[in-house]
């Protein structure tokens, strides 16, 4: 706790966020109204207040879980799913959101209703949410909301969550099948995209379920190759997201998104749970050690001033705006790594770059 206090400033947070929700973009370190919200964006500030709120049981931080979970519960639609993008003026802008939208929805009600530290009403609104969400699964064929999805449902307990974690997990362990190939591609599709690590990862969530071995192959194999090709220059590089790596090419230098770094930590930690690898804690640290300095341009993407995450790293520098999703993924990242640190495994936290 003391080591996520004493390096971790909020404010950029409260100034992402309105009474309605957390806005998506930034201009420099200002919200920027005219791209409004996301759903997207506000279920994954969910998990993170309420991983505030845990470590500091601080009011303020509660105020956020009611405020995001309210967000996300007026989005959902009768089917199950969930609108996406809203603009400033609180209108919604389609009538049915990605499955990527989906599955990170169900992740962060799943996450907050296990939350010992949840008010009771807060609880019982993402049962609804979630029980309204459940049959919407069999929607899903995009790997990442399916993996978010997996992610989710490793949080809600029962025989239902069970079958549909079950039916997620093959659809992910066929698609490996699929396409990897041999030992130069062990991946779940022809190309690395956006968020890669959150497919191993979801592998991970369903083998400490299931305790099925070929779970924990896959995983380990998947993230293997994914190490192999995002430390292939001694540190976390992220694939780029122009141009992404596609079989047989390349990986793009840039740009590197924050994401990334927050979704290989928690990939890493997730595989140190389930098998107790002390480099995959490492990994995690490293994968961490990206927003402060330790990437492609040895600089600290934390800026001292205003709290905020810059929004990436370009082939011109870095992205000088600091949106939602890179102060969110550094906050999650933060956290879920602070449980950890103890001892002679702790990373020296450098945020105080301006």
């Amino acid at each position: 706790m003391d080591k996520f206090a004493k390096n971790f400033d909020d404010s950029h947070i409260f100034r992402m966020t309105d009474d309605t929700g957390m806005f998506q973009h930034a201009r420099f370190s200002l919200p920027n109204l005219t791209e409004g919200y996301t759903t997207d964006d506000n279920a994954r500030a969910l998990i993170m207040a309420v991983m505030l709120y845990e470590e500091r049981q601080k009011p303020a931080y509660l105020a956020l879980v009611y405020r995001y979970l309210s967000f996300i519960l007026h989005a959902q639609n009768e089917s199950g799913g969930f609108r996406n993008f809203m603009t400033y003026g609180r209108q919604f802008t389609e009538k049915e959101g990605s499955e990527d939208c989906f599955g990170r929805c169900l992740w962060a009600l799943g996450f907050t209703q296990a939350s010992s530290l949840m008010p009771n009403g807060i609880k019982e609104a993402s049962a609804v949410a979630i029980n309204r969400a459940l049959p919407y699964i069999q929607n899903l064929f995009g790997l990442r909301g399916q993996a978010y999805a997996l992610i989710g449902l490793g949080y809600i307990k029962g025989s239902q969550a069970d079958i549909l974690l079950t039916g997620l997990a093959d659809s992910l362990i066929k698609s490996f099948e699929h396409d990897a190939g041999d030992e130069d591609w062990s991946w779940f599709e022809n190309s690395l995209t956006y968020d890669n690590a959150a497919l191993p990862w979801a592998l991970f969530t369903a083998y400490s379920r299931l305790e099925e071995d070929h779970l924990l192959r896959v995983a380990q194999e998947s993230l293997r190759f994914f190490d192999k090709v995002t430390f292939r220059d001694g540190y976390f590089r992220a694939v780029g997201c122009k141009g992404w790596l596609r079989r047989g090419s390349k990986p793009a230098q840039y740009d590197e998104q924050p994401i990334e770094a927050s979704t290989a930590t928690l990939a890493h930690l997730a595989a140190f749970e389930a098998t107790g690898d002390q480099t995959m804690l490492e990994l995690a640290q490293k994968s961490f050690a990206w927003y402060l300095g330790q990437n492609s341009r040895k600089q600290c993407l934390i800026d001292g001033e205003s709290g905020g995450c810059r929004d990436g790293i370009t082939a011109n520098g870095l992205n000088l705006n600091q949106g939602a999703e890179s102060i969110i993924g550094y906050c999650i990242a933060n956290l879920a790594l602070a449980k950890y640190e103890t001892g002679s495994v702790a990373l020296e936290r450098k945020v105080s770059c301006r």
